[in-house]
């Protein structure tokens, strides 16, 4: 039997732990075929210190054409999409494909709070790409930028969150609670139910690409045909001992550990419940 297929649209991390390396991880250790089309390359210069160097529209365009001519895709997802105009371009591209269930990693603050979106691509994001979501995943710092800069504290503060940021038009949305005190809480909405996914905190810094990895895991078990909140159920398990298990090789903040769960299997379970406002 062959594997479902799987696309990312995002940047590509020299470091391994995060963007296009952290998804293609994530895809090969959820048994399903990724393919990336890299939008820019991340990596700090050491002369220039330029972080951040964009593809042409014309290199991003024929990875696309080629994943969609030569394989196909069964889901996708988008990660650090960077600019207004690749943005626009990527959603008109997306939207003449038969892509259905699409997953958008709203990409704007990197673990140490690195700016990786333009400021005038947050309103192209949110008309183009957001109402073409199955699900949108943004963490606290990036759905409170999405809300004006809403303080978001608690708990009480992701569910009225989800639920302001599904008027902007996914199907879903994943309000992902990482940075609250206490239990690793994430909520997720459609607009009728609300589930509330609470894993024990883990003591580490080491949780570099854990978004990437959340995201990439929620759309490999979508193109295997898992509803959305069983999806977002099993790639919080995944992620959750992949963050268990992390590590670095410097003093800087090192990658969750992607065969994690296969290795070790899986050390914590989840607290799932429908919650309410």
């Amino acid at each position: 039997m062959k594997p479902a297929r799987v696309l990312t649209i995002a940047g590509s991390a020299a470091g391994g732990s995060a963007g296009i390396q952290a998804d293609l991880k994530t895809f090969q250790e959820l048994d399903v075929y990724g393919m990336s089309v890299v939008t820019a390359i991340v990596g700090r210069h050491p002369r220039t210190h330029k972080n951040v160097h964009p593809q042409t529209w014309e290199a991003i365009e024929a990875q696309f054409a080629t994943a969609l001519d030569q394989v196909g895709v069964d889901a996708m997802k988008t990660g650090m999409l960077f600019s207004k105009d690749v943005i626009e371009k990527t959603a008109d591209m997306v939207a003449g494909s038969d892509i259905q269930d699409i997953v958008v990693d709203p990409v704007m603050v990197g673990k140490l709070d690195s700016k990786l979106l333009a400021d005038d691509a947050i309103d192209a994001l949110v008309d183009k790409l957001f109402p073409m979501a199955t699900i949108i995943t943004p963490n606290m710092p990036e759905a409170s930028i999405l809300l004006n800069d809403r303080p978001l504290k608690t708990v009480d503060d992701l569910k009225q969150a989800a639920v302001d940021l599904h008027k902007l038009g996914p199907a879903h949305v994943l309000v992902k609670g990482g940075r609250l005190e206490g239990p690793a809480v994430d909520i997720l909405y459609n607009g009728e139910d609300m589930t509330m996914f609470e894993a024990p905190r883990i003591d580490t810094l080491n949780t570099s690409g854990a978004g990437c990895s959340y995201s990439a895991a929620i759309t490999a078990y979508m193109a295997k045909g898992e509803s959305v909140q069983a999806a977002v159920h099993k790639a919080k398990e995944y992620i959750t001992a992949a963050i268990d298990h992390s590590f670095t090789y410097t003093d800087k903040v090192g990658p969750t550990y992607h065969a994690a769960r296969r290795l070790f299997g899986s050390s914590h379970s989840l607290k799932v419940e429908a919650t309410s406002l």
